[in-house]
Formats: structure tokens, C-alpha cells, sequence
């Protein structure tokens, strides 16, 4: 293999038996053919399903480095869910990716009751994203003057952070002194694309201009504040994606033909769970956004770090005065896109234009779906735990292949 090259080892240090680079790009499948044999030899496996792929190798430029095939995963599909936000309106059949049996199914109960008590009610209330750069002072003084007359320049601190992207708009900036140190949130509005590369390179040129007309004696791009992949309180307030919010008005006749419980008992699991949240010290309340959220990234080609920060919210169970059920989830910090990422990539794409989401224009819509999604899925299992058949539906459909029996002996 002379066409392929190592990383040079830092002077001084033993040589590493790294991934071969190969020269040139090494995204022609020829390339990834030849590489991945590599491995092959280095590990002693085979890799036969990996190299079993439909996306055209050199597509994968720009989305994975070293690149030696594909990963696979079971792909079902969950239907009817009836939506009726102001972007998704009708009935939609959603491609879920999972190894975790029982979470279909899951996701389909609660997408009929949605659907026989007449849809799920969306909304998208704000759009946008964010980055956090730090600025440092020599004093608390200088961070004090900096913060409170930041946004008098605002007007040239936008045009500098825009020349770089055609798509961002910056919406405003938030000044957030400690101590000596001031962190600024850098706020825009992404339109269809997930957009994190896009804002940061916009912020940090905006960021060197600040630098060149203020007093700041250095600053970081990132400060940890964006809650970026990662979980936070903050996010319960937004601005790190859409917030969405679904409901729906489920009678209690629907609660008890497919949901095999009662609006009472809903709301009884939900106070008591929500005990239990607080004990946890959990952040916002919810039963498993993350499942729903996870299996919709993987099958659509989202950012699947992102189910982290996506997952923090607030599910809701109230009894109406006439007994009814009403469910609504609120999503803060939803981060979903139709452009860029792997969003345009084989099976991602095509999941995508099974819900009429693929391509531009259609992120609200996607979120929409999104929502109505973990809805229906925090109705069955709410049902699962109020009903008690949680155990047994996870047998059925989950550990077990279904129609077999477990034998615990």
C-alpha cells in the first residue's frame, strides 16, 4: 500500500500505526475499498457489512474523515399520525431507526390515539440559534462598560458576522458579565440548516472586529454557556434551536380503547413521576424524548449529538372538567434541520421525503412532526407505566422475538 500515507509522529515520540491516509482525497470507493481491507488485516475482522453500501463514497466528503463503509440500522415506520400545526398539516407515516424493540410499536399506539382523537395540535413559537463567545478585562469596570455598551455598535457587529454567510441572520446580543469577564450570546436565525460551523465562523469574525474597537484583551469563541450537545437549564428558556410545543384533547373513550387506562390514571403516573423528577433533580420532565428523538435523527440524518440538548422539556398530563385527557409536550431547544449535515445523504434523504421534508423550506414542518412524534410517544408509555403493561409489552415485542417465550430457568 505505497499510495498510503501515516501522520508524521511529534519528535521525540515512538511512532504510532495510525489510520492510513491515503493521497489525494481518499473518498473513491476505490479508496475506501482499501482502506477498510487495512483494518480488516489490523483487527482481524470482516467487514462485509460495512462495505455494503448504496451512498456514493465520494458523497461522504465533508461529513466523515477515514472513511471504511457504512453502519447499518433497522429502519420501521410508524403510522398514522394526524398533525395539524401551521407548517405540517395531514396524516404522516414517520421512519424511526432503532435496535430497541417495542419502540415502534410504542410510537404507533400513541400516534393512532393521536390520529382517532382528531391530531395533535403543533406549534413553532421561535426559530433560532446560538453561539457564546468570553471576552476578557483587566478589571470588573472594563467588563461592566463593555456589557452595557456592547449593542450600541450592533448594527456593525451584524453586517460583520453576515458577510460571512448568506443564510444566518444575526437577531441580537446578550451580554452575560462575571467577574472580569463578559459572555455575549450571539443569536441568529439558521432558516433550514442546523447551522452551528455557519454561526461560529460568523461569530468569530464579528468577534475580531469587537476586538479591534473595544478594550477586550482576548477572547474565546466558545464560553460553554451555548449549551451546545450538552444539557442545561438554560435550554428550558429556548434558543438553542425551535421551540415547539404539541397538544391534544383525547376523550377519555380514546384513552381506554387503545391506551387501555383512564385520563385519572394518566394524571396520577405524572404527578408521581414528577416526584420522582424532582427528587432526581432532573431538567424539565419528560418520559423518553431521547427514544423517539434518537430513532427520528438516525433515520433522517440529524446531528445525533444534538438529541442531548433537544431533549429537555416539559411533558404535560391534565384531566378536562368533562373527565377528558389533555397531553402536550413543550420542546425549548428542538435542533432539526433539512439542509446541510447528512441530511441529503442516501437513506436520510429518502426519509426525509417520506414526510415531504427533504431540502429547503421544510425545518418547521420537520419540527412539527418532531413534536407530534415524542407526543404520542409520551402517551404510551405514560399508558404503559399507568396500565401496568409496560413489563409486557418490552417481552412481546422487546428482548424477545415476538411469538417466542422467555425461559428464565
Amino acid at each position: 500500500m505505497s499510495d498510503l500515507t501515516l501522520a508524521e509522529p511529534q519528535t521525540g515520540a515512538e511512532p504510532l500505526e495510525l489510520v492510513p491516509r491515503l493521497k489525494g482525497q481518499g473518498y473513491a470507493r476505490e479508496h475506501v475499498e482499501r482502506r477498510r481491507e487495512w483494518v480488516e488485516e489490523k483487527t482481524g475482522s470482516r467487514l462485509s457489512h460495512v462495505g455494503a453500501y448504496s451512498i456514493p463514497s465520494e458523497e461522504m466528503r465533508g461529513n466523515v474523515e477515514n472513511p471504511i463503509g457504512t453502519a447499518q440500522m433497522p429502519l420501521g415506520v410508524a403510522g398514522p399520525l394526524a398533525v395539524k400545526g401551521t407548517h405540517a398539516q395531514g396524516t404522516f407515516y414517520v421512519p424511526l431507526a432503532t435496535t430497541e424493540g417495542a419502540l415502534v410499536r410504542s410510537y404507533e399506539r400513541g400516534m393512532v390515539t393521536l390520529t382517532r382523537a382528531g391530531g395533535a395540535d403543533v406549534r413553532v413559537h421561535a426559530d433560532e440559534n446560538r453561539v457564546a463567545p468570553v471576552f476578557f478585562f483587566d478589571d470588573v469596570a472594563g467588563a461592566h462598560d463593555f456589557a452595557r455598551s456592547l449593542n450600541e455598535s450592533f448594527d456593525e457587529i451584524r453586517a460583520e458576522a453576515e458577510s460571512t454567510t448568506r443564510h444566518g441572520r444575526l437577531l441580537r446580543l446578550e451580554c452575560h458579565p462575571i467577574g472580569r469577564e463578559v459572555i455575549v450570546g450571539f443569536c441568529y436565525h439558521t432558516a433550514d440548516a442546523q447551522g452551528m460551523n455557519m454561526i461560529v465562523k460568523a461569530t468569530e469574525h464579528a468577534c475580531r472586529w469587537i476586538m479591534r474597537h473595544t478594550h477586550a484583551r482576548r477572547f474565546q469563541v466558545f464560553s460553554g454557556f451555548s449549551s451546545e450537545k450538552r444539557a442545561a437549564g438554560s435550554l428550558l428558556l429556548g434558543g438553542k434551536g425551535k421551540r415547539v410545543t404539541a397538544g391534544a384533547h383525547i376523550p377519555a373513550g380514546v384513552v381506554r380503547a387503545y391506551l387501555h387506562t383512564t385520563p385519572e390514571l394518566l394524571l396520577d403516573m405524572w404527578q408521581h413521576t414528577m416526584i420522582g423528577h424532582v427528587q432526581a433533580n432532573a431538567i424539565g420532565y419528560n418520559g423518553h424524548y431521547a427514544n423517539g428523538l434518537a430513532a427520528l435523527f438516525i433515520a433522517c440524518g440529524q446531528d445525533v449529538a444534538n438529541v442531548v440538548n433537544s431533549s429537555v422539556g416539559i411533558t404535560n398530563f391534565e384531566v378536562t372538567t368533562g373527565g377528558d385527557l389533555y397531553a402536550s409536550v413543550t420542546l425549548p431547544s428542538l435542533t432539526v434541520a433539512t439542509v446541510g449535515g447528512g441530511t441529503g445523504l442516501g437513506t436520510s434523504r429518502e426519509c426525509l421525503e417520506m414526510l415531504g421534508c427533504a431540502g429547503a423550506g421544510y425545518a418547521a414542518k420537520f419540527a412539527e412532526i418532531v413534536a407530534a412524534t415524542l407526543l404520542a410517544g409520551e402517551l404510551s408509555m405514560g399508558a404503559a407505566i399507568a396500565s401496568g403493561e409496560f413489563v409486557e409489552a418490552h417481552e412481546t415485542y422487546g428482548r424477545n422475538r415476538p411469538g417466542e417465550t422467555r425461559n428464565d430457568e
